[in-house]
């Protein structure tokens, strides 16, 4: 469901670099740090942070609170921009993206997964997934609403695609979730804590099925606590207060 070439920008759109994809990692963080002000102080979410993620590798990434993994993840989703470093995504210098062609690129080279669904109330789950197709005119109008029928029951759930999210179960709501984030074949798929709301049963069942996307050749970064989804992963990356630590929380 990858994308097959990087994203462009809009016509008009300043050039922007673009780096060759057929041997680099999808996903370069290099010296990035990110810094918030307020209440008279400066805080900083994250320092000198580097990190490279494959195509079709499955990295999770773990801390506590405030130890900066809601940053990587906003700033890896284009919805936050760096303070300092560069962010490269499938040869696409995000950090460099005017904020027209960020949104753009965002809605079409990533695709989101949130711990509480973040669905529209007042669409039913079929909608849902058009929804970003919609936005982006990702794919030709035609053919949304097949290839929404075509991801709800890749997810075992078309039976659902009529119904409000009110009336799904939260293991439901999650799968949409993530068919919402692949309807426009997203190069990226991220996830926060996607499981924090879910049954051991659903929590096993959605993790069955991001890995039989992961072994399909998506790339999935994804923000985590739960030891389940540490145990699968690829590789697991601990944060301690905004820089990369080792396994007994030294910074490296």
């Amino acid at each position: 469901m990858n994308l097959s070439a990087p994203y462009v920008a809009t016509p008009g759109a300043a050039a922007l670099p673009v780096h060759s994809a057929a041997a680099a990692p999808l996903v370069r963080l290099c010296g990035v740090g990110k810094t918030y002000a307020g209440a008279g102080a400066i805080c900083t979410a994250l320092e000198g942070f580097d990190l490279q993620v494959q195509r079709g590798e499955f990295v999770a990434i773990c801390g506590q609170s405030g130890s900066g993994k809601s940053t990587v993840l906003n700033l890896l989703g284009g919805l936050d921009r760096p303070s300092t470093g560069e962010i490269w995504v499938d040869g696409q210098a995000v950090h460099a993206l005017p904020e027209r062609d960020l949104a753009h690129w965002r809605g079409v080279a990533v695709g989101i997964v949130f711990q509480f669904f973040q669905l529209m109330p007042s669409l039913s789950a079929l909608e849902n997934v058009m929804l970003p197709m919609d936005l982006a005119a990702r794919w030709p109008g035609r053919e949304r609403r097949s290839r929404a029928m075509a991801l709800l029951a890749r997810l075992g759930i078309a039976a659902q695609a009529d119904k409000l999210p009110s009336f799904m179960s939260g293991g439901q709501q999650q799968r949409v979730a993530v068919a919402r984030a692949l309807a426009n074949a997203p190069t990226l798929l991220l996830a926060d804590e996607p499981t924090g709301n879910l049954d051991t049963r659903n929590t096993a069942a959605l993790l069955d099925l991001l890995l039989e996307l992961v072994a399909d050749g998506q790339t999935l970064v994804m923000v985590t606590h739960d030891p389940a989804v540490l145990r699968r992963a690829h590789r697991t990356i601990t944060l301690v207060d905004g820089r990369m630590a080792d396994a007994e929380g030294r910074h490296v």
